[in-house]
């Protein structure tokens, strides 16, 4: 069996949603997929035609009146074995995260305790506004738990991994501010 690229996977699995076209593609991913999985737009396009030719998925074509014809994806029993051999093999690396305000603070040594303070309060300001997207996804998922009752599940699983490391990231601002207080001179 071929071994393709995350994206690949990543497309197969939201095939398996209510999502067919390249344009309800990119929107879940935009809603979903991107708080912890990046995906560009000109990633999409180049792997839905990598997953038909493969026979992953097929195309078919319907015509719309005045409108451009709409291009639907269909996943194959092919394409779902693939997905399933994927997600039944082992992460092989551990997240590697890129992270500004880190790298910033590594070498914060040149900045005054003011300068350090405001930067970990305006990331401090950045993860609670996260947090409260993470609130309103969570309600979307719950409000239309039943359409799609056994996505959900796994869906509040994920946003659950993203609140928790949210909410971890926002106690390390209040802690770390706290070690710079009585130095704001």
């Amino acid at each position: 069996m071929s071994k393709y690229n995350d994206t690949t996977y990543a497309i197969l699995g939201i095939l398996t949603t209510s999502c067919r076209s390249g344009y309800a593609i990119k929107q879940f991913i935009d809603q979903s997929l991107t708080h912890f999985w990046k995906i560009s737009y000109g990633q999409i396009y180049p792997a839905l035609k990598l997953i038909t030719e493969e026979g992953l998925a097929e195309l078919q074509t319907h015509q719309q009146p005045g409108k451009p014809d709409r291009h639907d994806y269909i996943l194959t029993d092919k394409g779902k074995d693939v997905l399933k051999s994927w997600l039944e093999q082992p992460v092989v690396q551990m997240p590697f995260e890129r992270n500004e305000v880190l790298l910033k603070l590594f070498f914060g040594s040149h900045l005054s305790a003011i300068q350090t303070i405001k930067l970990l309060h305006n990331y401090k300001e950045m993860l609670e506004a996260r947090y409260e997207v993470y609130l309103t996804i969570e309600q979307s998922i719950e409000s239309e738990k039943s359409e799609d009752e056994a996505d959900a599940r796994y869906w509040l699983l994920t946003l659950d991994y993203g609140k928790r490391t949210t909410q971890a990231g926002i106690e390390w601002c209040t802690a770390t501010i706290q070690q710079f207080h009585g130095e704001e001179h």
